[in-house]
């Protein structure tokens, strides 16, 4: 698939200055991505409902980005094709009080859904290891001395390290992790703030902090390439997609989240024969009505 381009599993570093934003070294034909993006999405509803029957697994996707890279859209446009009752979406944002009075794994494993259904991570335990590090929040919890005292480097080779066994200890209680960085360029991050500035109807979604946020655009690009070639591992790959194409990055989505489903259990449970001998009186019983 065409997806497996952009898939780091930690056999080959990821250099995200040497990935392109957008598809057009992929020879695209809007018409014909379109087309197989909406054959992927009944695809992955019918293997969803197999799924969820199954219930002996479950899938995490986390989706990680800059700021106006596209992260709702997916959720809108792929994810919606899904059947809710399977799926939860969370979004975190700032951690609130209670939040940061915990280790920082606590809200994400909150929200990890039962076996059978998937969990969408608007962000995710990775912006402990972003954020967090770039602007030095870390320095400001209320953790003992033994963890603060250390060097930088050391704190959050310590927190990959974390991430990692997390994500293994989720493979390890049948939960599968995929991960998606939406790789979007500086140049149309700037075109999707203008559009949130002079579209009224998008003015909302725009706030101060963008901007100021902006300023570390490339720090930020530093960071994610450190934290994916240290996190991603065959059993919880990252994807680091082209972005500035909404419509090729929902297909190369869709792409992933097919396959995802595909290695997840998925087989209708089969009845034991005295259950298929109550449903055989069972029918017997509605048809004698005729």
């Amino acid at each position: 698939m065409k997806a497996d381009r952009y898939r780091f599993d930690g056999t080959h570093p990821c250099a995200l200055r040497a990935l392109p934003c957008n598809g057009k070294q992929d020879d695209l034909d809007k018409e014909k991505i379109l087309a197989r993006t909406a054959a992927n999405l009944e695809e992955m509803a019918k293997l969803q409902d197999a799924f969820y029957a199954d219930g002996r697994e479950g899938l995490i996707v986390v989706l990680q980005a800059l700021d106006a890279a596209g992260k709702d859209s997916i959720v809108k446009h792929v994810m919606g094709g899904l059947n809710p009752q399977g799926v939860r979406v969370t979004s975190f944002k700032q951690p609130n009080g209670e939040e940061l009075s915990h280790d920082y794994l606590w809200r994400m494993h909150k929200a990890l859904p039962p076996r059978g259904s998937i969990a969408i991570f608007n962000r995710s335990y990775y912006e402990d290891v972003l954020v967090v590090q770039l602007h030095d929040l870390y320095k400001g919890y209320k953790m003992a001395p033994r963890t603060l005292e250390q060097d930088k480097k050391a704190f959050f080779e310590k927190r990959y390290r974390q991430i990692r066994h997390y994500e293994e200890y989720l493979y390890d209680n049948s939960y599968r992790v995929v991960k998606i960085f939406l790789h979007l360029s500086r140049e149309e991050q700037r075109e999707r703030f203008l559009a949130r500035i002079e579209n009224p109807a998008k003015n909302w979604k725009f706030s101060l902090s963008d901007v100021t946020e902006r300023a570390h655009f490339d720090e930020y690009l530093d960071l994610y390439e450190k934290v994916i070639n240290a996190t991603a591992t065959p059993e919880s790959p990252w994807y680091a997609l082209p972005a500035d194409q909404k419509w090729y990055t929902r297909y190369l989505v869709s792409e992933i989240l097919l396959d995802a489903l595909g290695r997840c259990c998925h087989e209708y449970p089969r009845l034991a024969p005295s259950a298929l001998a109550e449903l055989k009186d069972c029918r017997d019983r509605l048809k004698a009505e005729d």
